[in-house]
Parts: structure tokens; C-alpha cells; sequence
């Protein structure tokens, strides 16, 4: 599913929420926003969390409603949590996965070339070569990976 953008507005404005793990980059770039239209004098959005459980939701979600309350001709603000469609790594836009990469975190395998490999190409040299070091990285989200060329450990995002 892709976002449906009915108020270019709101969806400028939530490009200011970041994600709380990953501050560069924001939700809508992240693809969590199934939605976000305004209703009257109501913004109202769904999002949709990377995983089941995400710890940073109710941060997420307060810092949607601080940001779309500024928006002009917006009285309320409304957020809903859906779980479905599913959040799959395919929603993360180009730009995001190029912020992904600045931060320092590769971003999800795509393509059947690119999964061949079950490593991402490490964001600091580019490297496709390298280990999983571990399935289980600092969110559910994301694994920790070795590179072979600049031998560092990177993290990055699960394909989902």
C-alpha cells in the first residue's frame, strides 16, 4: 500500500518527525504513514509501526500530534495505529534509504541480486561483502552486520 498523500501540508509537516531511533530519518520517509488527511478542521493519520510491540510509538505518535497542531487551520489532531497493511521495508522511500545509509545504517536488501549477498553493502565503504554478526540488533528491526574490506561491525535494517 502506498501513502495517500491528501494533504500535502500534513505530509510536509510530519517530514519534521523523525524517528526516535534513527533521527535522520523522518516517519514518512521511514513509511509508516498509511494515511494523512485532514477532516474539517481534524488532521487525521495512521501509521503503521516497523514491528509489532515498536517501543517508540507513543513517542512517535505524541511528537505527530505536537507537529500537526501547528499546522494552520488545524484544531484537532487525530492518530491511529493500524497494523494493517504491514509495515514491509519496501515502504522505506529512496531518500530514506540514502539517509539510512548517511547515519551509518544499511539499508534493507531489495532486490533478488542484492538478497543473494544476505549482506547489506556496508554504508561506510559500500563493501557487499560481509558476515551477519548477529540476527538480533538494537531494535527488531535491524541485525548487526561485519564488514570484510573495512572490517567494521555496521547495523543494518531487516528485509520485511
Amino acid at each position: 500500500m502506498t501513502v495517500m498523500i491528501h494533504d500535502p501540508d500534513l505530509i510536509e509537516a510530519l517530514q519534521d518527525v523523525k524517528d526516535p531511533e534513527i533521527p535522520a530519518v523522518s516517519i514518512v520517509e521511514l513509511g509508516i504513514v498509511n494515511l494523512a488527511e485532514r477532516r474539517g478542521e481534524e488532521a487525521y493519520v495512521e501509521l503503521t509501526p516497523t514491528f509489532v510491540g515498536c517501543p517508540a510509538l507513543d513517542m512517535i505518535r505524541s511528537e505527530v500530534e505536537k507537529r500537526l497542531a501547528k499546522v494552520d487551520k488545524v484544531e484537532k489532531v487525530s492518530v491511529q495505529v493500524v497494523m494493517n497493511p504491514p509495515w514491509t521495508s519496501d515502504r522505506i522511500t529512496q531518500e530514506g534509504r540514502k539517509k539510512l545509509t548517511e547515519f551509518g545504517i544499511a539499508p534493507p536488501l531489495q532486490d533478488m541480486e542484492e538478497l543473494h549477498h544476505r549482506v547489506p553493502a556496508c554504508p561506510y565503504c559500500g563493501e557487499v561483502e560481509g558476515d551477519v554478526h548477529n540476527l538480533f540488533g538494537p531494535t527488531a528491526c535491524r541485525a548487526i552486520y561485519y564488514c570484510r574490506r573495512c572490517k567494521e561491525p555496521f547495523e543494518g535494517m531487516k528485509p520485511a
